[in-house]
């Protein structure tokens, strides 16, 4: 396991959006999600690895974008899915509005 991210060049997302929706493949499948996670390359909305979709991880490994965000409540880490390391990328800017999740209602 690595102990440093070495995909800090590939941040491109610098400035979180005021509010989505909900994981982006959990909305048009109508499935239930928890935990969101944005993607910091292309801003992809995906849920974390404790949803059932996992697809903030599925995302990763489709296009090959490394790190993700929280943008849960008072949370402001990323992780590194290539080096599997958790880190916090500076320069990130603003907080992200999101629903209630499904699987906590």
């Amino acid at each position: 396991m690595s102990e440093l991210c070495t995909h800090l060049d590939e941040v491109a997302l610098r400035e979180l959006p005021a509010s989505v929706d909900g994981c982006e493949e959990c909305l048009a499948a109508g499935s239930p999600w928890r935990n969101l996670r944005i993607c910091l390359e292309c801003g992809h909305v995906g849920c974390g690895d404790t949803s059932p979709g996992q697809h903030a991880m599925a995302h990763a490994a489709a296009t090959h974008h490394p790190i993700v965000r929280s943008i849960e409540p008072d949370e402001e880490w990323s992780w590194c899915y290539i080096d599997q390391v958790g880190l916090r990328v500076d320069g990130i800017h603003g907080t992200t509005r999101i629903p209630p999740s499904p699987m906590l209602q």
